[in-house]
């Protein structure tokens, strides 16, 4: 399919197959056209973890190191992730995590550069949603936790403030469905935060209140 004109026509929902599974839905997300993003990303990154997961994570997109390996959390942030998880008394073996948007987005100086990791638009992150719907759909989480601002944005709408409502249990209807979720910020925030201890701690208390809504 043509990749179309006007920004407001993207749209993943041609390539979501009606039928079969994650890994049904893993295979077709591989070609998805529906958005300019693939065309530099080196793939697409699909969810991953436990299908019947109680709990889905989901974050804003792929990094860098995601894009190369084809994975979802898997560099330094990933990995902050699984400890606080851990942490928290969340099992990360038993949870799913995926992203708002599959394609990683970036800005790049010269071809031999760092990727800078730029933040996907609304019409961007609204093209990518039937993925995330047929996510949901397919896993059935009991909870969801929101990674993050874009995250947030993507599932709860363009007035969603991580920090006005991290740490609380919130009901909303996501893609038609009654959901609970617990937002917090994005363990590359923590990274980047200047006391980075403080932030750790607040992102493990955030997932504390996860595990006991899940209990």
């Amino acid at each position: 399919m043509a990749d179309k004109g006007p920004e407001d026509a993207y749209s993943a929902e041609p390539f979501v197959p009606s039928r079969g599974g994650l890994p049904a839905l893993r295979q077709a997300a591989a070609d998805c056209r529906g958005c300019p993003l693939h065309r530099d990303a080196t793939q697409t990154v699909f969810g991953a973890g436990d299908p019947h997961a109680r709990v889905m994570l989901v974050g804003e997109q792929p990094g860098d190191q995601e894009d190369r390996q084809g994975k979802p959390f898997v560099g330094p942030a990933g990995k902050l992730l699984d400890r606080a998880l851990a942490e928290a008394g969340v099992d990360p073996a038993e949870a799913y995590v995926t992203n708002a948007v599959k394609h990683f987005k970036f800005t790049q100086a010269e071809p031999r550069k760092r990727r800078i990791h730029k933040a996907p638009s609304l019409r961007e992150m609204t093209a990518c949603g039937p993925w995330l719907a047929k996510e949901l759909e397919l896993v059935e989480p009991e909870l969801i936790v929101v990674l993050g601002a874009t995250a947030g944005k993507a599932l709860l709408g363009s007035s969603f403030r991580v920090t006005q409502v991290r740490g609380t249990v919130l009901e909303a209807e996501i893609h038609g469905r009654p959901e609970r979720l617990v937002p917090t910020v994005h363990p590359s925030a923590v990274l980047r935060a200047e006391d980075r201890e403080a932030a750790y701690r607040g992102l493990v208390a955030d997932l504390e209140v996860a595990a006991r809504a899940l209990s």
